[in-house]
């Protein structure tokens, strides 16, 4: 009869010791930060490594933006604007209150400015003059971010305006808001250097209103992004992101580790800025990336039965890295749970089984699910055949 084992394990281990200290999730004790809520997640790995009030409902003030970017760029990708195409400022646009680019009625602004007046500047009336030109309205605009919202995951998000003054309704969590910091570097990446301009403004408007609101890309040359936010109901916020040369992962664009904080209820603008850079650079220190496998390499091969090929290619497309306590690489146990027997047609990127990784401990750190890597189709009729005989004697 056939011995079905569904869920038989493998285990390779690296052992150069043990480890005395529990993942970092349960044991690193992070900094105090003094703010009403925060997440730190490093972006190579996907683990978060602290956070405080993840899912509280916060008041998102300008970090609403990054909404309002979000699909903005995608109009852009999708060719419905371009970057070079003028704008008009309408009347609503030119009185809005807050921060400002200071654009008028008498303007044709490119849609590159009014970005850069968005991100750099925080300018509630280039957010609106670029909401009316992607959806014909701030309202059509408005229901256009909250599906959005909902289709990036964002349970726990309602958004009433574009620009991010307080509404009723109009709220988020840091959670929530690094999800969406998250894809939107993911999926534009083309256009994230705008996050990381030091100093702009329109022809015409005050020199005195050039300087990016996010202080740390002044303090620290890791830093590239993304948005700063203030209101009185959401006191000062900062998203912030940056990236640090890993040894350890390897050269070139493989080996950049970059972190995502999400901050929120500071006190004053410089709080903020400190207390994200706080974050970050616990993160960075107190924590290292390990990579377990290459993009595209395979960290098993088991058989297959019923198909072309003998066996499946398991790994992950980009790679599998995790983060784990300084000094606690060398203690990392891995094993790959996954059903037996494994029994053809598999299609590329389906999910077959996961890595589990864990300190020398024994205490988790993360689990990774493994991919098929190449196709494996069905074999023909007789090998069907002969492997169905093969696994009833088994």
């Amino acid at each position: 009869m056939v011995l079905r084992r569904w869920f038989s394990r493998f285990l390779f281990v690296c052992l150069c010791g043990a480890a005395l200290v529990p993942a970092a999730a349960q044991m690193l004790q992070p900094p105090e930060v003094a703010a009403r809520a925060y997440w730190l997640v490093d972006l190579s790995s996907g683990q978060v490594l602290a956070s405080k009030n993840p899912d509280l409902a916060v008041d998102p003030a300008s970090l609403t933006k990054l909404m309002t970017a979000y699909l903005v760029f995608d109009a852009l990708r999708a060719q419905r604007i371009s970057l070079t195409q003028t704008l008009p400022v309408s009347e609503r646009a030119w009185r809005m209150p807050g921060s400002r680019m200071f654009i008028d009625p008498r303007m044709q602004v490119p849609v590159e400015d009014l970005i850069k007046g968005m991100i750099v500047q925080s300018g509630n009336d280039a957010t609106v003059a670029l909401a009316e030109g992607v959806a014909g309205s701030v309202e059509r605009f408005v229901e256009k971010m909250n599906q959005q919202a909902r289709a990036l995951g964002m349970s726990a998000s309602s958004f009433q305006n574009p620009e991010g003054l307080s509404a009723p309704g109009h709220s988020t969590t840091v959670r929530d808001l690094a999800t969406l910091a998250t894809r939107l570097m993911q999926d534009f990446p083309q256009f994230m250097h705008y996050y990381a301009i030091q100093r702009y403004r329109f022809p015409g408007t005050p020199e005195a209103n050039d300087r990016n609101r996010n202080l740390l890309l002044f303090r620290d040359p890791n830093v590239d992004g993304l948005k700063t936010g203030h209101t009185n109901a959401a006191g000062f916020c900062l998203v912030a992101t940056a990236r640090r040369q890993v040894p350890a992962l390897g050269a070139g664009a493989q080996g950049q580790r970059r972190l995502l904080s999400v901050l929120v209820g500071a006190a004053s603008e410089n709080a903020r800025a400190n207390e994200s850079q706080k974050l970050l650079n616990w993160g960075f220190s107190a924590f290292d990336a390990v990579r377990l496998s290459a993009p595209g390499v395979p960290l098993a091969t088991p058989s297959v039965w019923k198909g072309r090929s003998a066996v499946v290619r398991l790994g992950h497309p980009q790679g599998v890295v995790v983060t784990v306590p300084a000094g606690e690489s060398t203690r990392l146990r891995t094993e790959i749970v996954r059903p037996d027997p494994l029994i053809a047609p598999f299609a590329r990127g389906q999910v077959v089984g996961s890595l589990r990784v864990s300190l020398g401990s024994g205490v988790p750190v993360a689990e990774v699910p493994l991919q098929v890597l190449e196709a494996v189709p069905e074999s023909g009729v007789f090998g069907r055949a002969w492997d169905a005989l093969r696994l009833w004697i088994q």
